[in-house]
């Protein structure tokens, strides 16, 4: 038995080490990114300290997380004060410029308790409940009120409060209540690449044909510049399209499946992603609206082939780097 307990610690140190060294490669690859695209150059060292602070709950939830956060949130106001402590990034980004917002702090705070409160109500609930779909539209609200993109403001970090948000929501479903199959899982396996850019391949000549037809699509004869499609993946698919995949997919296909089956689970959940794209570059851009919610079947395809939103994060990424790269 003892070398049995001895055998599973190793193997989580060995779990952990991996993931901390992986952090800081990714930490490495944004910081190429930043500069890259020109921004890095203007962050301070608690900028990039709250950047570091601001991703560790996302990246480390990848890499299992809520196994040991379970255990040791063992009470409401332990989970309560955890949801509390997400704000700790963006303290360390306000207070050493004196930019602290009394109303902004109360804002951010108020959003996340309530998304740990609500979630506390369901705990211990299997099925979907109605505190599940409170706590959706609280992430949802949260995500596309103006107000809250300003919470980082430097450029480059205009978008980090939605990270502030997806930390609050994996904190609520991987622990305050554990739902259970929304694939939310960093450690890459081949399958999700295959998987994925199978999706993407199927995606792309439909999104060709309607996006010109409409209108929607337009060729910038860019060549082929690698290191800007790389840059744009990278970042694509941890600020954009995994956020947006553990929403739409990891939960919201997840509960629609289980009330609704898979096919119209997937039909409403990728209508329901293309509205959420109404407002972009208009005041309702319906050609963005097909062309997203179309997309969002093929993305939930990749999700439901492999229960992981990794894959269809792949997906995602691939079609819009590719977009943002040639079809601007």
């Amino acid at each position: 038995m003892n070398h049995s307990l001895s055998t599973r610690f190793a193997a989580r140190l060995d779990s952990l080490s991996a993931s901390i060294v992986f952090y800081a490669v990714f930490l490495i690859a944004f910081a190429w990114v930043g500069r890259y695209f020109g921004v890095a150059q203007s962050f301070s060292i608690t900028d990039i300290l709250s950047f570091a602070l601001l991703c560790a709950p996302y990246w480390f939830f990848g890499f299992g997380l809520e196994r040991f956060l379970i255990r040791v949130l063992d009470g409401t106001w332990r989970r309560l004060g955890a949801g509390a402590a997400l704000m700790i990034p963006w303290l360390v980004f306000t207070l050493p410029r004196n930019a602290f917002d009394l109303r902004m702090f109360a804002g951010l705070l108020a959003v996340i308790l309530a998304i740990c409160g609500v979630l506390e109500l369901g705990r211990g609930r299997r099925a979907p409940h109605w505190c599940d779909w409170a706590a959706l539209a609280l992430l949802a609200f949260a995500v596309e009120l103006p107000y809250f993109r300003n919470a980082w403001h430097a450029p480059g970090l205009s978008g980090a409060s939605k990270l502030l948000f997806v930390d609050a929501g994996l904190l609520g479903y991987l622990v305050i209540r554990p739902i259970g199959g929304i694939g939310f899982d960093l450690r890459p396996r081949g399958v999700d690449f295959g998987v994925g850019l199978r999706e993407f391949c199927f995606y792309t000549p439909i999104a060709l044909a309607l996006g010109f037809g409409l209108g929607f699509l337009h060729w910038q004869a860019a060549g082929f510049p690698v290191a800007r499609f790389a840059a744009s993946w990278i970042f694509t698919l941890f600020f954009v399209a995994l956020p947006e995949e553990i929403f739409f997919r990891g939960l919201l296909l997840n509960f629609l499946e289980r009330q609704w089956g898979a096919r119209a689970a997937l039909v409403g959940s990728a209508l329901l992603f293309g509205l959420a794209h109404f407002p972009k570059r208009a005041a309702f851009n319906w050609r963005y609206v097909i062309l997203a919610a179309i997309a969002g079947v093929f993305y939930g395809r990749a999700w439901l082939a492999r229960r992981r939103v990794l894959t269809s994060g792949v997906t995602h990424a691939t079609v819009d780097a590719v977009w943002s790269v040639w079809f601007r």
